[in-house]
């Protein structure tokens, strides 16, 4: 690949892994109720889901499924459901902060560690950022080569993203120990991961 197409594909491609979405929200969220680093290696099941959609599109399973109404119907509303149940969870949840000591329970990780990959793989966006926005930097002479090298890039810059998201929830991590502030970022966290279900729902697959 050249370096003129690298210094074009790696800006952009930062500013798409830095635009607040369900899952970056989701990193604000973990950092604040358990700290940076275990949002960050819950983060592990966000990049499990986007190097396989990675993989579909490289083979371009992305391109059939974007041309398929009602597959990308179905993956579009398992996102909406999946989101809003989230949201309202959240909303809901009940305070204990004496609860906080168990939050790097290996359950809790796990817990995290699969929320992060079906918020991720459930939401067809992230198919369509595979499909419409990689493979315009695609070498057509060294298809895999670059495929992968561009897949790579963007998966480092997406751990980088997730960094700086799970640094700022870390720094409400010491407003925690307080029921009311608890509620608070529960309530605001649950009310925006429903706002985003709801511009899911109001998407319309490209013609």
């Amino acid at each position: 690949m050249s370096l003129e197409t690298l210094l074009l594909y790696i800006p952009a491609c930062f500013a798409l892994n830095m635009a607040f979405g369900p899952n970056n929200l989701l990193s604000v969220t973990i950092g604040a109720r358990a700290g940076m680093g275990m949002a960050i290696a819950a983060s592990a099941g966000r990049i499990v889901a986007f190097a396989i959609m990675i993989a579909i599109t490289a083979f371009g399973l992305g391109a059939l499924l974007m041309a398929s109404g009602v597959a990308f119907s179905i993956v579009k509303w398992l996102g909406v459901a999946y989101l809003l149940w989230i949201g309202f969870k959240l909303f809901r949840a009940k305070v204990d902060v004496s609860d906080l000591a168990a939050a790097h329970h290996p359950s809790t990780f796990r817990a995290y560690l699969r929320q992060e990959f079906l918020v991720a793989s459930s939401n067809p966006k992230a198919i369509l950022i595979f499909t419409a926005f990689l493979p315009q930097f695609v070498e057509p002479n060294a298809y895999w080569q670059s495929f992968f090298t561009l897949g790579a890039i963007f998966l480092v810059l997406e751990v980088a993203a997730i960094a700086i998201y799970a640094f700022i929830g870390s720094r409400l991590r010491g407003v925690m120990h307080n029921a009311w502030a608890v509620r608070l970022v529960n309530r605001v966290s649950g009310s925006m991961m429903m706002l985003f279900g709801g511009a899911l729902a109001l998407t319309h697959r490209s013609a």
